[in-house]
């Protein structure tokens, strides 16, 4: 029998690192992603690949590689994000367009690209976050941040209508991590080993389609 095959983007570092690892150690075929296709994780069962989510034809060549290869994927983890605006009070238009770009217009055509290359009953995981809910939304800060995760929101919305009953679609909530994606490591409630143990039991989960899941409270979130 073929060991379930996982495709995480961002896996340099952090939640992505982590998971990687976590999975890798679970059985399964891992292939990671980073910019510049160099992750530190040694594992007969993983491959790295280059993947720039702010250039088209990056994502255009990494499918090209993935069509070359014949890969199916039975789960994919959009993982990657930035945040350079978080805990900043007012937006700014470089480290917008930056957000967008990454968290918005990248992963949406790398998905849209990776459809085709997912096994029937695939499950296919936005990390997201809390900030980006409309209706638990209290600050004022992190302008581009908490927008372009609402937008990802909507578009596991969208994916989610559109291949109900092919996929197993849902985006969730890491935690609050100690990551260095707003600049500062020491910050967070979790580690990243922690964060992705949370998250390995949502995905290994037969969890419902569409759902918002906050690993930290392992419940549904709100929207």
């Amino acid at each position: 029998m073929q060991p379930t095959t996982i495709l995480i983007t961002g896996s340099s570092q952090g939640i992505g690192k982590a998971l990687s690892q976590l999975f890798l150690e679970k059985g399964y075929q891992v292939m990671g992603t980073s910019r510049s296709g160099k992750i530190k994780i040694s594992h007969p069962a993983f491959e790295s690949m280059p993947l720039d989510l702010t250039q088209m034809e990056s994502i255009k060549a990494f499918e090209a590689q993935i069509a070359n290869k014949g890969v199916k994927f039975d789960i994919l983890i959009n993982n990657a994000g930035i945040g350079p605006d978080l805990g900043t009070s007012f937006p700014e238009e470089a480290s917008f367009d930056q957000t967008f770009d990454v968290n918005v217009k990248g992963q949406v055509f790398f998905t849209e690209a990776m459809i085709n290359h997912l096994n029937k009953g695939a499950k296919l995981i936005n990390v997201s976050s809390k900030m980006g809910s409309i209706e638990q939304c209290v600050g004022t800060d992190s302008v581009a941040y908490r927008m372009s995760k609402t937008a990802l929101n909507m578009y596991t919305k969208i994916l989610t209508n559109r291949y109900a009953g092919q996929f197993q679609i849902a985006t969730l909530h890491p935690g609050w991590v100690r990551t260095n994606i707003s600049g500062d490591s020491s910050k967070g409630r979790y580690s990243p080993e922690e964060s992705a143990a949370m998250i390995y039991d949502f995905v290994a989960s037969n969890f419902k389609s569409g759902i918002f899941w906050n690993v930290e409270t392992t419940s549904e979130n709100v929207w």
